[in-house]
């Protein structure tokens, strides 16, 4: 049951009879008429929980767009609901519109809208629907919250993929349809040619030379149908806020365009997210269905407040990969608590595959090093410079065990992990 704002007007019109007549009868009488009143006026509305509830839900959204999502309220019974209807969602889906009022005829259905955009990646879960039913009176109603289930899955914002464009171009270059041909080790034999000063002596093709009475030298292009593993870590460094959002959202849209590049270059592409358990995996797609692949299953990750489990890590890429291949690990560098089993996985990884690291750092570092304004401040800058160099002691390490390491801002981490992966396959590393 609830009250409408007429019952108080009901009310407060029992004062103007109480200083008519200022007795203890006038008072009595006419809140117990009232409430008489009230009461009825309840009993006679319809009930509520006889509507039926059914939703219209749209697909998938990216993070930060609009959709919309309809519910249809059916009146089965034989009397006219009147209805207040709040379809409600979490504070994320930030939602518009959700408060309606309509009249339901018997037999007949109406259909409410809400508008939603969504400010967090994953999984909407709608909440339930209250209904209000007025009685003919206007004075009171039946309330009833009902489950009515739906869920709307956010995607990433792949926001990089801008950067997509510029780095394609690139990769035609390299590929020899815009530029000249790369050379180096490792890489497909397309052509020979006349040795210009500069060439690596390795490509010589003595044969040819000894053939043709002039150096000769092979040109390649880079490789297609290569191996590429990215592992994203979900574990408590990808819950570090960098800016507004945690690490883990810019390590997927890392993710998501080093996938969109590295399939267009004619790579396979799998992608594994862990910490001390493998979370979510997308492995064996290709073409067009990739990136919505990658997306769907990457929207509901979330970091875990726990160490990641680098031997899970290491035995996961061996299970996976049975060739040379490269393999980038998503996470996040932290000179203060530098794990040994973290170099320890990667290094011997590297013996068998090209490692690359990508990790984004914090800004606040740079921050509280440079802020001397009073000694609380020096202490903090005094514990950032110390973990600077820690970082640079563990970038030393990494690369010493022939790991690759780039290190970006959030927003940067994702074009920088393309032009290494680039720069990897202009070397002939992959």
């Amino acid at each position: 049951m609830y009250l409408t704002i007429r019952s108080v007007w009901l009310v407060a019109l029992g004062v103007v009879a109480i200083m008519v007549a200022p007795r203890i009868t006038t008072v009595l009488v006419w809140t117990g008429s009232s409430l008489l009143l009230t009461a009825v006026d309840a009993l006679l509305a319809p009930s509520p929980r006889t509507a039926a509830l059914t939703r219209g839900l749209p697909g998938p959204v990216r993070l930060g767009e609009t959709t919309t999502a309809d519910l249809t309220v059916r009146n089965p019974g034989r009397r006219t609901l009147r209805l207040q209807v709040r379809d409600a969602w979490p504070p994320s889906a930030q939602a518009t519109g959700e408060r309606s009022e309509m009249v339901v005829p018997a037999g007949q259905q109406r259909r409410t809208r809400t508008r939603l955009s969504p400010t967090r990646r994953g999984d909407a879960l709608a909440d339930l629907v209250t209904l209000r039913s007025r009685g003919p009176l206007g004075l009171a109603g039946r309330q009833a919250s009902r489950r009515c289930p739906g869920r709307i899955r956010v995607l990433p914002s792949f926001h990089s993929r801008r950067h997509l464009p510029s780095r394609m171009a690139r990769l035609r270059e390299m590929d020899g349809r815009s530029a000249v041909l790369v050379r180096g080790a490792g890489t497909e034999f397309d052509s020979l040619r006349s040795y210009v000063i500069g060439d690596d002596v390795r490509s010589i093709d003595w044969r040819s030379t000894a053939r043709r009475g002039d150096v000769v030298v092979r040109t390649w292009r880079p490789e297609r149908d290569r191996r590429v593993l990215i592992v994203i870590d979900t574990g408590r460094m990808s819950a570090a806020k960098l800016g507004d959002e945690p690490r883990l959202d810019a390590q997927i849209e890392a993710c998501l365009l080093l996938s969109a590049l590295a399939a267009r270059a004619g790579d396979r592409v799998d992608v594994i997210a862990l910490d001390d358990r493998i979370r979510a995996q997308v492995r064996g797609q290709a073409g067009p269905s990739l990136l919505p692949g990658l997306a769907d299953a990457l929207a509901p990750l979330e970091a875990a407040l726990t160490e990641t489990d680098w031997t899970l890590l290491a035995s996961t890429v061996h299970r996976v990969l049975s060739q040379r291949a490269l393999v980038v690990v998503l996470t996040g560098l932290d000179g203060a608590g530098t794990d040994a089993a973290m170099l320890g996985a990667l290094g011997s990884l590297a013996r068998e595959h090209v490692i690359l690291v990508a990790s984004a750092h914090d800004p606040e570092l740079a921050r509280m090093r440079a802020d001397r304004t009073d000694t609380g401040a020096v202490y903090s800058a005094a514990a950032a410079e110390r973990d600077l160099v820690a970082l640079d002691a563990l970038r030393a390490l990494l690369r010493r065990g022939g790991v690759e390491v780039v290190e970006a801002e959030a927003s940067a981490l994702a074009p920088a992990l393309a032009d290494a992966y680039l720069a990897l396959k202009s070397a002939g590393r992959l």
